[in-house]
């Protein structure tokens, strides 16, 4: 992960986005106060997806067992 100071990333925010939206690597931005992560929104709402997920009871039991389960054993029915 990419680390750059304040002062830098306000200089180079919309280089900044471009590359994270790009490459998909977060940026840790330091400052004097704290620092932050720069995600880009696709990885933002991949992270959120997955926390919920894994929030649900049994889920990650599901997900694994599901996985697990031959093609010729799963249905080729679309259910809406």
């Amino acid at each position: 992960m990419r680390t750059i100071n304040s002062t830098l990333a306000r200089n180079s925010i919309y280089e900044l986005i471009d590359k994270t939206n790009e490459n998909s690597e977060p940026i840790t931005i330091t400052g004097k106060r704290g620092n932050a992560v720069l995600v880009s929104e696709d990885d933002w709402r991949a992270i959120q997806e997955t926390l919920f997920l894994v929030s649900i009871p049994n889920m990650r039991e599901s997900i694994i067992a599901g996985m697990k389960e031959p093609i010729s054993k799963c249905s080729n029915k679309i259910v809406w």
